[in-house]
């Protein structure tokens, strides 16, 4: 049950991040954003502000979306459907009731003929079932449907759509979810160094030394600075954890500085696992800057390591490709698993890493996905016109296609790895 509540918390929160920095953008460039959700599947609550913006909770606790008008919507009102209308004082129609669930006593009944709640505004139609002749209503800008669910969402004119927002809106907001999975990357790495009394000084090879680590077992003790392991001279914190992670269980010579006086020790790394291999572990770890200000500057360092980390693991993807590197849905489950027993620090890095993960990820060239939509946006402004509906819907259609078929390959594999 932790397990499960710590993936669904980790998700969640990472994906929500996610969506509001797409929903917060899109309001500022005057995109209505029809449904803010938390959750996914049937609606277990909705409110609808005073932004026009419904809020809604959903039964399954993972993730969210944001619904932006005119943004890879299909047409909720078709004709031959049975609406009900609710009109104003000027027989305009203010709501439209599509649910067989919601009974409003004061709505007309309506055979729908036809409809524009884009740019004419009008819906015309069979009232109570008379044929003989149809009736055409103007709808009111603010409209709302209320769907087959129950939930009342506005209608979206072309004014308020995604794509009448500027092209450099309409790039921030594409842009701002996965921008928002930095930032609480950023925040988190700041939290980590308040919470650990400061941030790791990575220029220096002055050690910590872990209880009961190999490294105490060696006789190294708090204060050394390694100098050379195996007779190659060490800078900084990376030389140092990059020849250690090489050599699970090999002996290592490690050459300190210790009160001015220089000796030499043989430690042997613990083999931990990390993903599909082994690597050293010492039992050290950097000393740490306690000022302030060093544990936010620290907090930034940490995440552009992070973001290079990613960013050469993906390169080494492209060039090596398997999907054994690649995880999904269960191995973050997994994650969750294996950090739900280390503690809260370890959640919180994970949380961290799955966000810097999601916002690179997103940020990919790929139709489907934000970078591949930053990507349309660039080629519109190149263009100096948008393409055709037409040929961005194939596009987003093959690229979500193919992005569902990695996602079923990656998610079976983590079965296969984990389970069997």
């Amino acid at each position: 049950m932790k397990t499960v509540l710590v993936f669904l918390i980790v998700f969640s929160v990472v994906v929500v991040i996610h969506e509001f920095g797409h929903f917060y953008f899109a309001k500022r460039a005057g995109i209505l954003v029809r449904e803010f959700a938390i959750g996914m599947g049937p609606k277990l609550f909705s409110h609808q502000g005073k932004d026009g913006t419904t809020y809604t909770i959903r039964a399954l606790p993972m993730g969210g979306y944001v619904r932006m008008a005119g943004y890879e919507e299909e047409e909720e009102i078709k004709a031959g459907m049975q609406v009900g209308l609710v009109l104003d004082q000027k027989d305009t129609v203010v709501k439209i009731n599509t649910s067989h669930k919601v009974q409003l006593t004061n709505a007309i009944p309506l055979e729908v003929a036809q409809q524009d709640l884009v740019d004419a505004l009008t819906i015309t139609g069979y009232v109570n079932g008379d044929e003989s002749q149809t009736v055409t209503y103007p709808v009111a800008h603010d409209a709302i449907i209320i769907e087959e669910d129950g939930t009342e969402v506005r209608i979206a004119p072309r004014d308020v759509q995604f794509q009448s927002a500027k092209l450099w809106q309409r790039m921030l907001t594409n842009f701002a979810g996965p921008m928002n999975n930095f930032l609480l990357t950023i925040a988190i790495f700041i939290l980590a160094a308040f919470l650990n009394g400061g941030s790791a000084d990575r220029n220096s090879t002055i050690i910590n030394v872990v209880e009961n680590g190999a490294a105490a077992s060696a006789g190294l003790k708090d204060g050394d600075e390694i100098m050379a392991i195996n007779q190659e001279p060490v800078e900084n914190w990376a030389q140092v954890s990059q020849i250690i992670q090489a050599n699970p269980e090999k002996e290592l010579q490690i050459e300190v500085k210790r009160e001015n006086q220089t000796q030499t020790f043989t430690a042997v790394p613990k083999a931990i696992e990390a993903g599909e291999q082994k690597v050293g572990q010492l039992g050290i770890q950097a000393p740490l800057k306690t000022g302030f200000f060093d544990k936010i500057i620290g907090g930034f360092q940490e995440s552009i390591a992070a973001f290079f980390r990613i960013i050469d693991a993906l390169r080494s993807l492209l060039t090596n490709f398997s999907i054994d590197q690649l995880g999904g849905p269960v191995a973050i489950f997994q994650l969750s698993s294996e950090a739900a027993k280390q503690g809260p620090m370890t959640v919180l890095m994970m949380t961290a890493m799955i966000s810097i993960n999601l916002g690179i990820f997103n940020l990919l060239p790929i139709p489907g996905l934000d970078g591949g939509k930053l990507l349309l946006n660039i080629i519109e402004g190149v263009r100096g016109k948008p393409l055709s509906q037409e040929k961005e819907g194939i596009i987003t259609l093959v690229g979500f296609g193919l992005l569902m078929l990695l996602m079923v390959l990656v998610t079976w594999n983590d079965i296969q790895r984990f389970f069997f």
